[in-house]
């Protein structure tokens, strides 16, 4: 690492991220569930049940954006987690860390999203904390859940299950919440502009179960966007992914503060979407059964895998590839 010092890119979903992850983390405790990294831990019962099991902080700034607030945010991020291991949502652990300062106004806002949330999620609260810091401690608010899900049986996720000619399906447009916290903490002020997507996936995940046999992956493309997650699937394999930018859906909120600040969505975070890798058997009628659903309306096959040994390459419009990489560090600090 860099002069053995943490630094805020270390926090961005990128390459430093997974080094960091990778050589202080998982080499100490990475023999168990934990290796793999997946979005939480499949753990079994003495009566053959088995649970998934995640945790999740979240340091957002700021607190409140177009489309949601750091409440809700927490939600649906834990939800999700459980939901792309193949399970069903249940309990949830709130635990704040409040500054010294803070208006009970944005507290009571940010507790009744997380009500609102929750209970649109069927999920409970069932325990938690509270600590106070001193002024100048913390940006306001900081959370963090835990959230506990039961296994649905017919998924058997991994990338070790994905395969030549497998498709890439995303349930819609990408990179809407990681613009959406930019141009609110930027003031930048565009007509129509980005809407955070922070929403749940858990019932795109269960509409697709009948077809869970040629399921092969799925996650939630948080830090580092959708880029990050392509290149975990691929990483280290004999496959790649083609992408073809056509298909990749993006808001015009999105397009305009992309070319306004050069920034590439697919290295964007969402916080409301899902990716998966499936057998081309099952992805029509997965997508058919998305559409049905409000939060899968926008959901396309943006791409396949191929022949390509761990690399995303992207078809462009005009017909060229470009290869499709990690960013190496922070695109956009502190967005969920």
């Amino acid at each position: 690492m860099d002069d053995e010092l943490i630094q805020l890119a270390h926090g961005g979903g990128g390459r430093l991220s997974r080094d960091l992850i990778r050589r202080e983390i998982v080499s100490r405790f990475g023999d168990g569930p934990l290796q793999g990294l997946p979005d939480g831990a499949t753990l079994p019962t003495p009566r053959g049940r088995y649970f998934v099991f995640t945790t999740d902080s979240f340091v957002v700034r700021p607190l409140e954006f177009p489309g949601g607030n750091i409440g809700d945010l927490a939600v649906h991020g834990t939800v999700n987690d459980l939901a792309v291991c193949g399970s069903v949502p249940k309990w949830l652990s709130l635990a704040l860390i409040l500054e010294e300062g803070l208006p009970l106004a944005v507290l009571r806002r940010v507790l009744d999203s997380v009500k609102r949330a929750a209970a649109a999620c069927s999920v409970t609260v069932v325990t938690g904390d509270t600590k106070v810091v001193a002024h100048g401690q913390c940006d306001g608010i900081y959370i963090n859940t835990a959230g506990i899900g039961e296994r649905l049986e017919a998924f058997e996720l991994g990338v070790g299950h994905i395969a030549d000619g497998d498709r890439v399906l995303v349930s819609g447009p990408v990179a809407d919440h990681g613009m959406a916290v930019m141009a609110a903490r930027e003031a930048i002020g565009i007509a129509n502009g980005p809407v955070s997507d922070t929403g749940p996936v858990h019932r795109l995940v269960q509409a697709a179960e009948p077809w869970a046999a040629g399921v092969r992956f799925m996650r939630d493309p948080t830090r580092g966007g959708l880029a990050s997650v392509l290149n975990e699937i691929v990483e280290e394999s004999p496959l790649g992914i083609l992408l073809r930018e056509t298909d990749i859906p993006l808001s015009p909120g999105v397009r305009a503060v992309a070319d306004l600040l050069g920034l590439d969505p697919l290295h964007v975070a969402s916080e409301g979407r899902m990716v998966m890798v499936c057998a081309p058997s099952v992805a029509d009628p997965i997508l058919k059964h998305w559409h049905a659903l409000p939060e899968g309306v926008g959901a396309v096959d943006i791409g396949s895998l191929i022949l390509q040994p761990g690399r995303v390459i992207l078809e462009t419009i005009t017909g060229g590839r470009r290869l499709v990489d990690v960013p190496r560090g922070e695109l956009l600090p502190r967005i969920c």
